[in-house]
């Protein structure tokens, strides 16, 4: 399925059409926040329809809607840690478990930040490799593994308010595995919060506090780039279009995360991923998914 490109980006999504972008904008922002692949479901969900592939740009620029969604529904988290660390740092309280939080995530986002710029030209190119269905397929599959073993051998009774600078490192390392397309970085820094023993919803919590600065630079960085490109008018409605529906979708998104790690386990993602790394396997080996 051929894609369109601005100046060497993939930008499909503009041949879509309001309704279809806005379609996809629901599906990218269930599936950007959810440990289940955006990637995957932006490869499956336009075959299934016989639309074009929306492309990587639309993916990324996509990041700005779960931005929106994760601040306005951790809002009293990410006020009480903002103004937290600014008392602590007038006071020079540099001890203070708000002030070194923030210090952590920063620190956290370095690695994320440096593999993105090393392969943005690889990951958002039109043709990338690393957006073939095997490619995708298999991420999906070996997540839904780590995930498993994550349940299956972690005993989940740690809270938040324990962990340490080296427990947000090791989280902030497994958030690179997101820049590989099926691996979700919902789902990296989920499993690998899991592997802590952090208890379900406070891992997922963990994983969106986290990501804040990574998905904020990944945003900012694709609208940057089709700004680069001269996307036209046209474009750049289609985008608004799909962030403002994506928003809303990826704020149910997170309440429905939260509730079922609370209620249930990871089991049902778990299921659905592997599921999913099958389908597009299979599909690709057959010639159903092109």
């Amino acid at each position: 399925m051929a894609t369109a490109c601005t100046n060497g980006l993939d930008t499909g999504f503009v041949d879509l059409g309001y309704m279809k972008v806005a379609v996809l904008g629901v599906v990218q922002g269930i599936t950007e926040l959810l440990p289940i692949s955006s990637t995957a479901h932006m490869r499956i969900v336009p075959t299934l329809l016989g639309w074009k592939d929306p492309g990587s740009a639309f993916s990324a620029a996509m990041q700005l809607a779960a931005l929106a969604a994760v601040i306005s529904y951790f809002w009293s988290d990410i006020r009480s840690l903002a103004f937290g660390s600014i008392r602590a740092f007038q006071r020079r309280d540099f001890n203070d478990w708000s002030f070194r939080f923030v210090v952590w995530i920063g620190l956290a986002t370095v690695p994320i930040g440096l593999a993105g710029l090393f392969l943005s030209h690889t990951l958002n190119t039109c043709g990338s490799p690393l957006r073939s269905l095997p490619v995708i397929g298999l991420s999906c599959i070996v997540m839904a593994a780590l995930l498993a073993i994550a349940e299956l051998y972690c005993n989940h009774k740690r809270s938040l308010d324990h962990v340490t600078l080296t427990d947000a490192l090791i989280v902030g390392f497994a958030q690179v595995g997101a820049l590989i397309p099926g691996v979700s970085r919902s789902g990296s820094t989920l499993t690998a919060a899991l592997f802590l023993d952090l208890k379900r919803e406070e891992a997922a919590r963990f994983s969106f506090l986290l990501g804040l600065p990574a998905i904020t630079l990944a945003g900012l960085k694709e609208l940057w780039e089709l700004h680069k490109a001269h996307l036209d008018a046209h474009g750049w409605s289609m985008l608004a279009v799909g962030l403002i529906v994506a928003s809303l979708s990826a704020f149910i998104a997170i309440w429905g995360l939260l509730r079922i790690l609370e209620k249930f386990s990871a089991w049902p993602f778990v299921a659905y991923r592997a599921f999913i790394g099958f389908v597009l396997l299979i599909g690709f080996y057959t010639g159903f998914l092109a």
